[in-house]
């Protein structure tokens, strides 16, 4: 199976949610020249090395990367755990949904404070 090292940088850029422009600009090429790349089946070792030291991987892992089972380990791997501890270390795992109502209850009591003091100073 021949792999299309264009195919698996665009991909990849797409997974991270980056832009073809942002891309390109870490690589001083034109959007148009990124994108004839992503169209290219073979790429010189040295620029696919390039590419992938700015999306911040490896050649071998983008050589290797499969958007399908990324998100399958994603989906079935998470551990709703605290802090889970593996082979590279402890690491916290949140809900990312949690720090969101977390952050909305501050504010919502931020703006009570603000409303407060404001009948305070009205009121004098």
């Amino acid at each position: 199976m021949t792999k299309h090292r264009g195919r698996k940088i665009a991909r990849y850029r797409n997974f991270k949610g980056i832009k073809q422009d942002s891309l390109a600009k870490q690589l001083n090429v034109s959007q148009t020249e990124l994108s004839r790349i992503e169209n290219q089946e073979t790429i010189d070792d040295q620029l696919f090395g390039q590419i992938a030291n700015a999306l911040g991987v490896t050649p071998e892992f983008l050589d290797n990367f499969d958007e399908h089972s990324a998100l399958y380990n994603i989906s079935n791997n998470i551990d709703n755990s605290p802090i889970s501890e593996n082979s590279t270390g402890i690491n916290q795992v949140f809900n990312p949904l949690d720090k969101v109502v977390e952050l909305y209850e501050r504010l919502l009591e931020s703006e009570k404070e603000k409303i407060e003091i404001l009948r305070k100073n009205n009121n004098q």
